[in-house]
């Protein structure tokens, strides 16, 4: 392994660390009485939506990961909150993608029946049968309802993602490709990563040749948080990112975008948040970005959380 291989390794571990210790440190905030003043009600309940999400592989990949306990204790007690379930249904657009995905995402230590309740509301609405939602809905729906251990009447996966944009995208102007979908299939596909895609071999290879190409097309963007999600479709499709050209790149421009607190400030390079933002619009710029990169990390990486690393990666960031 040469020697810049090593401190790739090195600058991901403490991109990891300090993106999983960024979010242990706020994410209380999300359940606070200054949250509830500062913070409008769906975007407040979208952040705790992915952070149940995070929660999920954090505890797969890291169970040991002191950041991790915070981070259930908040997932849990807002589960048990009586008024979440009403909170979710106030975005009418995405209410039953919300209830969904509360259900799917209810941690084994907030005991209630309210997921339950939701999952028979959604059965009955006919939300767990295809209807009219595009493809990509489809696996959306049928991912999280999976894991919520719901009868459903979607598509097996295999046609899910023959109906996917992605068969047909290696014919296709990288510029014409939806990044964050491309991604999401595959992610959706593979559990993020922790079951195989279920691709033959030859779709598999397209498929990857089509994510590196959107790779280093965001990369050149300095789209940070698409970025952070095409690296993990890469890693779901059986390749190592640190090791790939495109995955490569990403992950030194994220790297180099960390900020010294372990966030990764704005969703893009041009969307960096300014250095006299408020306490709250820091938060709100960095949230999503930052939990997405520590997803990526956490699964690419399997879960190591050596400090030392982070000592390490600091010290030579500059050097990558």
């Amino acid at each position: 392994m040469s020697t810049r291989s090593v401190d790739l390794d090195e600058a991901v571990t403490g991109l990891s660390v300090g993106t999983r210790r960024w979010i242990g440190l706020h994410a209380a905030y999300l359940d606070s009485p200054a949250a509830h003043a500062e913070l409008p009600v769906t975007p407040r309940v979208k952040a705790l939506l992915q952070l149940a999400m995070l929660r999920r592989y954090w505890e797969k990949c890291a169970p040991a990961d002191p950041s991790l306990a915070g981070v259930t204790g908040v997932v849990e007690h807002v589960w048990q909150r009586p008024d979440f379930p009403q909170l979710l249904t106030l975005e009418v657009r995405h209410a039953r993608q919300f209830e969904l995905m509360y259900a799917a995402l209810a941690p084994a230590g907030a005991v209630t029946d309210a997921p339950r309740a939701v999952l028979d509301r959604l059965a009955a609405g006919s939300y767990l049968t295809p209807g009219r939602k595009p493809p990509f809905l489809h696996l959306e729906a049928r991912f999280y309802a999976d894991l919520a251990g719901a009868p459903h009447g979607f598509a097996p996966y295999e046609e899910l993602y023959e109906a996917s944009s992605l068969p047909r995208a290696a014919t296709l102007p990288v510029a014409d490709l939806d990044g964050c979908q491309v991604a999401h299939t595959l992610l959706y596909l593979s559990d993020f990563g922790l079951r195989d895609p279920g691709l033959p071999e030859e779709e598999r290879a397209r498929a990857l040749r089509v994510v590196e190409r959107l790779t280093d097309h965001c990369v050149a963007l300095g789209d940070w948080d698409v970025v952070a999600k095409l690296l993990l479709a890469q890693y779901c499709l059986g390749a190592d990112p640190l090791r790939t050209p495109s995955g490569a790149a990403g992950l030194r421009m994220l790297c180099a975008a960390q900020a010294s607190d372990g966030a990764i400030p704005g969703r893009s390079a041009s969307e960096r948040v300014p250095a006299d933002a408020t306490p709250v619009a820091y938060f709100r710029k960095s949230y999503k970005v930052t939990l997405a990169v520590a997803l990526m990390t956490l699964v690419v990486t399997g879960g190591r959380t050596d400090e030392l690393a982070l000592t390490a990666a600091t010290a030579k960031r500059e050097a990558l």
